[in-house]
């Protein structure tokens, strides 16, 4: 199993319309891939110096093989969407491949 986890601060003047865009589209858009099992969204309980309010999106991917589909046929389209937010958010993405879950 991996997690395709995806880490990002946004800006606050524009953080609560960014949350719900998360929630009512892009995630589910993520989801409706179907390379996808469940995602999970975090707040980073830190307080940045740079500002900004931190968030971790976690998605499951069952396999490295649907990972690397997703990034082939979705990811430029999805990523794009985030253009709405252009210049009001960092971001950085993280592969971590799961190795024991208890």
């Amino acid at each position: 199993m991996y997690i395709y986890n995806v880490t990002i601060n946004i800006q606050e003047n524009v953080h609560e319309e960014w949350v719900e865009w998360m929630k009512k589209e892009h995630i589910p858009d993520m989801l409706n891939t179907g390379k996808f099992t469940r995602a999970l969204m975090t707040r980073v309980m830190v307080k940045e110096e740079m500002g900004g309010i931190t968030y971790s999106v976690q998605y499951t991917a069952p396999n490295k093989e649907m990972l690397e589909r997703y990034y082939e046929e979705d990811a430029q389209n999805l990523r794009k969407k985030s253009a709405i937010f252009e210049g009001q958010f960092v971001a950085f993405r993280t592969e971590l491949e799961v190795v024991s879950e208890q």
